[in-house]
Formats: C-alpha cells, sequence, structure tokens
C-alpha cells in the first residue's frame, strides 16, 4: 500500500514562548476600513514581538501604530469577485514576498482575519513554524447552516480520493513552509499568466500528491466573507469546476490504493432549537424530478435514476437521501464532467437541486437529534467506501456497474 501524507492534529501550543523569527504574515484581500482592526489583532497575537506582515499599501495606514509590527506594503491584485477565497493571486504573491524577505514560514489569511480570536492567528503560527508541517489548514466551527458545499462535497471528495484529513480543504488561512509556497505559487504561475488571477487552486491535493505533512489547527471563532454571487448555480460552477478538473488532473495520482483516513472523534451536541425549513429545497429537488429527469439520465445510471425516484414521493418529515446514494451522485457528476457528456455548466447546474436534496436530508436528520458532523463523518466514509466505483467507471466509463 502507498504512503500518505501525515495528517495530525496541533496540541494547544504554550502560548507564552516568543514566536520565532522568519514568520511572514500575508494578508489578502482587505477592505481599508477593516485593516486596522486587522493589524491590531496581529499586534495582540503577537505581543512585543517583531512580526513581518505583507499588507495591502493603503496611503492612509499610519504604520507607526504598531510599533512591533514589520509592515510591508504591496500592490494587490485588482479585486475580484472571488475575494472571498483564497485564489492564485494570493499564493503567487505569498511565495514571492517570502522569497524576497527570506521567511522561514509563511500565514497566509483570508478575508475578514480581523475577526479571529488573537489565539487562533497564533496557533496557526506555532503548526505553521513546526519543522515537520509544510500546509497548515484552519478548521473551522461551523453552524447547522453553514459551509454545506464543503460538507456535502469538498470535504468528502478531498478525503476520499486524496485521503488528507482537512475538514476545510478550501479554507482561506493557511499555514506554508517555504517549500509548499513555492509549489503552489508554481501551479499560480501557469494561471496568472493567462490573466486568471481568480482561479481557484487546492492546496491539500498539491501536499498529498507531493508527499508533504499536513496538519490542522482550530479555529472557533471567525465571519466568513460573503461571495459576490448569490446564484449556487454559479458557485457550483466556480468552485465544484475547479475541483472536478482538479480530480481528473491528479487521477493518475488517487487511482492507486491508499489508506483510509482514521475516524475523527465527534463530540456530542446540541439538536438545533431553529426551525430548519427544507421546504423551498425539496420543492426545487421536486420540480428538477420532473424537469431534469432526461439529462439525469445521460449522467446516473439505472440504480441510482431508481434511488431519486423513490426519494420523488417520500413525505417531507422522513425524508432522507442515504449516504452512498448520494456519494454515487457525486462521482457519477466527477465523471460526466471529465467526459463532457453534457455542456459543463448544464452539468454542474444540474446537479443544483440534487445538493439542495441532500441539504434537506441532512437537516431534517439533525433536526431529529443526529449530531451534524456525525453524519457528515458517515457521508465522507460513505465516499471512501464507494471509491472502488468511481475508479472502476473512470477506466470504464460506458459500463454501469450495478
Amino acid at each position: 500500500m502507498a504512503s500518505t501524507p501525515t495528517n495530525t492534529a496541533s496540541a494547544t501550543p504554550d502560548t507564552g514562548s516568543p514566536i520565532s523569527t522568519g514568520l511572514l504574515i500575508h494578508l489578502g484581500a482587505v477592505a481599508p476600513d477593516v485593516l486596522e482592526p486587522t493589524l491590531s489583532n496581529l499586534a495582540a497575537a503577537f505581543p512585543n514581538q517583531s512580526v513581518l506582515v505583507a499588507a495591502p499599501d493603503i496611503p492612509s495606514l499610519n504604520s507607526t501604530q504598531f510599533p512591533t509590527l514589520n509592515l510591508l506594503p504591496y500592490t494587490p491584485a485588482a479585486p475580484t469577485a472571488t475575494n472571498w477565497v483564497l485564489t492564485a493571486a494570493d499564493y503567487l504573491n505569498s511565495y514571492k514576498l517570502a522569497e524576497e524577505h527570506k521567511a522561514s514560514a509563511c500565514l497566509l489569511l483570508g478575508t475578514g482575519a480581523h475577526t479571529m480570536e488573537p489565539e487562533s492567528i497564533r496557533n496557526l503560527a506555532y503548526a505553521t513554524l513546526s519543522s515537520s508541517t509544510d500546509l497548515v489548514v484552519s478548521h473551522y466551527h461551523t453552524g447547522a447552516r453553514e459551509g454545506l458545499v464543503n460538507s456535502a462535497v469538498l470535504y468528502p471528495l478531498t478525503r476520499a480520493l486524496f485521503c488528507a484529513r482537512p475538514r476545510f480543504p478550501q479554507a482561506i488561512d493557511l499555514g506554508l513552509s517555504p517549500r509548499m509556497a513555492e509549489r503552489l505559487a508554481t501551479v499560480a504561475q501557469r494561471f496568472t499568466a493567462s490573466n486568471q488571477d481568480d482561479a481557484l487552486i487546492w492546496p491539500v491535493s498539491e501536499a498529498s500528491v507531493a508527499g508533504f505533512a499536513i496538519d490542522e489547527v482550530d479555529i472557533p471563532t471567525r465571519i466568513f466573507p460573503q461571495p459576490a454571487a448569490t446564484d449556487l448555480n454559479a458557485l457550483f460552477t466556480q468552485i465544484l469546476g475547479s475541483l472536478f478538473t482538479e480530480i481528473d488532473t491528479r487521477a493518475s495520482f488517487w487511482q492507486r490504493m491508499r489508506s483510509i483516513v482514521p475516524p475523527r472523534n465527534i463530540a456530542p451536541a446540541p439538536v438545533p432549537t431553529e426551525q430548519l425549513d427544507v421546504t423551498s429545497m425539496l420543492e426545487s429537488f421536486h420540480l428538477a424530478y420532473s424537469n431534469l429527469h432526461e439529462i439525469w439520465a445521460l449522467v446516473l445510471p439505472p440504480h441510482t435514476l431508481l434511488g431519486l425516484k423513490r426519494l420523488s414521493v417520500m413525505p417531507q418529515e422522513s425524508f432522507r437521501m442515504a449516504d452512498n446514494l448520494w456519494a454515487r451522485i457525486v462521482y457519477d457528476f466527477v465523471l460526466a464532467y471529465r467526459l463532457r457528456t453534457i455542456n459543463r455548466g448544464h452539468l454542474l447546474g444540474a446537479l443544483t437541486p440534487l445538493y439542495l436534496a441532500w441539504v434537506a436530508s441532512h437537516l431534517i436528520l439533525i433536526q431529529s437529534g443526529v449530531a451534524s458532523e456525525r453524519h457528515i463523518e458517515d457521508v465522507a466514509l460513505a465516499f471512501e467506501t464507494d471509491k472502488p466505483y468511481l475508479v472502476s467507471r473512470w477506466r470504464w466509463p460506458d459500463r454501469f456497474n450495478p
């Protein structure tokens, strides 16, 4: 069995110890009105310590306000609609700044870093400066309705195919070793050279393919930036299109036999007290079942279509999408994306109502008392268990497996 990259959980550091020199903190997109609070947060995270901070060059900033922060102004890429996630431009800028200032490690903090607790930033720094770690990924604590695209698709796919533990593979706050920063910059340069500064890059898969060590650090409190586009189809096209392309590119890696990621310890969680209304989600699914059935039939095998037929007649109070059914749906859409079975934009649009059906099922389940994280782990396990299905269909795409 091939070896897998290390996935560890950070121990709580001794916050009384000073951070060693050589750490560069790179702030990505920062609005002028929150730059000062962001820098105040960093100063609180590293009291009485000199820290390199690369911040967007804003003329009104008074650098003498923060004597412990060695500010390195830089000109960020032009604002784009994707400032709510890290992009190719962010990774390339981080590497250039780290190389220029001979940094021994780099923290890349996304939009809204001023809402993180100083202790969380400090913990990220400690983990990043560990000699055994190349990529440190933030593990956010989210509510019942937050991060569901990540929970339903990004996390299960990344865990199953790249055998990587991070719960949030597209986190916006990361720690990078010099070689990790260089690897991401190399990928980013291909996009920026073709004026795709806002392209998404998948650091967890890059680290996995390279055999680099990956760590996670808990970030209990953070407010997340919201995408400018509210159309779910547009977001699916951007996020899932990028991930599905990454999966296609890395097929020779994930098709090899890999170890299963050890299960997480799931702490008991209270049942949501607010009513989680799923009516509109199920209406979208039922409407799509009537209108998109012929498109789904081009992508999904008969057994899966039968499962959707059963779902279409379930009453709302007992609506439940089986975890293995969802895993196979996503795997078949990954395959159809690779084969261009239909226009890729239309394809991901046809996945949207199926995703909404999964969300409805998930919310109904946790409303009944099942811990949200417990169910998400069960979903990830279903993706791991059914990985041979994807491998088989990838190699023989015309053969529907029963």
